[in-house]
């Protein structure tokens, strides 16, 4: 009587977990080239490149040369800064229409201590960075107490705030921008480049800022606290997130990074600029929902964040160097920011029906682990 063989198997395709079970296969090149078409950054990516050829096409001479993108690219930094901030507030499905006012109330005072210092070295610069910085800060958790603690809705709170600290601004400097900047400042930051380059030193320290603060976001306890607190707060509670904790330093950090956008300003432009800001919160906040961040929460990336800071800077632009009006840049970007929202909405409809309780199982499951 013959015994049965048994017949070899070939190993899973995705190998054993350390816990011997069967894992996921790993997605070939295909597959993620299909999900990465799929993320509406890289969409909202797709569309810059689009526009960006159009114009080299429309002005050969003029918009693809290092002078002009070197000049968008100054233009965006400050921006850049702030959007950092607002990507992490609108995950959490809130707003922060103070920024800024807090950029130019953290200005202003800064601006104040150095006049009052009288000195133009280094060592009255760093004690206007420092606080520049520690105002916005200030402005940033009161945000977050109010929001978290007090229970206040986050468009309201930081709507006050808006008003509060652009009139105490108006209040301080009597409505008149100062302009005592430290030459030192101006030289260095505002109008320096990086040693043996020609890259703008404002936008080194911005990108410097998008990179860690991109690693924040994607890569450690904090940025997972974060999309969890805005894909679901009570959930987010009942596995041990401190909420209200992780609000507050969400807004603390908004600030904080509007405060640093307020030295950078002053370095740019050698001037408080109190009347330059009143629609820096709006335009920020169209390019984090144009980059893919959801405005109900949960979602948002700050490669998004970067390049939809880029689009209605290309479109302004090139509409001057073409010789179109560039208010038609205001009619683009109004366009662009509903078809993201159009979008984002249709993304979470389809992730509803599709996986949606999955998704938070696993978030559930993963936040239980860290």
């Amino acid at each position: 009587m013959s015994t049965p063989t048994s017949t070899p198997t070939s190993p899973p395709a995705g190998g054993l977990t350390a816990d011997g079970e069967i894992a996921a296969p790993r997605p070939g090149l295909g597959e993620i080239a299909s999900r990465m078409i799929r993320v509406q950054a890289f969409q909202i990516l797709f569309v810059l490149v689009a526009i960006c050829l159009a114009f080299s096409a429309l002005a050969p001479d003029a918009f693809p040369g290092w002078t002009n993108w070197r000049q968008i690219v100054q233009n965006v930094s400050i921006l850049g800064v702030l959007g950092i901030g607002m990507t992490f507030v609108i995950i959490t499905s809130g707003i922060d229409l103070s920024i800024g006012s807090v950029l130019v109330f953290s200005g202003v005072v800064s601006a104040m201590v150095m006049r009052a210092m009288g000195a133009e070295g280094w060592g009255t610069a760093v004690v206007g960075i420092v606080v520049s910085i520690l105002v916005g800060m200030a402005w940033g958790v009161l945000n977050g107490v109010l929001i978290a603690k007090a229970k206040v809705p986050p468009l309201i709170v930081t709507l006050g705030t808006l008003g509060a600290a652009l009139g105490l601004a108006q209040v301080l400097t009597g409505g008149i921008d100062i302009t005592s900047v430290p030459t030192v400042l101006s030289n260095s930051v505002g109008y320096g480049n990086l040693p043996g380059t020609t890259l703008p030193i404002i936008s080194v320290i911005a990108l410097v800022f998008i990179v860690v603060f991109g690693i924040i976001l994607h890569r450690t306890k904090f940025g997972l606290y974060t999309y969890a607190v805005g894909s679901n707060e009570e959930a987010a509670r009942r596995v041990g997130v401190k909420v209200d904790r992780q609000l507050i330093m969400i807004y603390g950090l908004s600030g904080t990074l509007a405060g640093v956008a307020g030295i950078l300003s002053l370095a740019q432009y050698s001037t408080t600029a109190i009347a330059g800001q009143s629609a820096t919160n709006l335009n920020v906040i169209a390019a984090v929902v144009i980059g893919g961040t959801s405005l109900f929460g949960g979602y948002g990336t700050i490669f998004g964040t970067v390049v939809g800071l880029f689009i209605p800077a290309v479109l302004q632009n090139g509409f001057v160097i073409v010789g179109v009006q560039a208010f038609w840049q205001q009619v683009a970007v109004g366009v662009v920011l509903i078809a993201a929202v159009y979008i984002d909405q249709r993304r979470r409809a389809a992730a509803a029906r599709g996986g949606g309780s999955t998704k938070r199982a696993s978030l559930t499951g993963l936040l239980r682990k860290k």
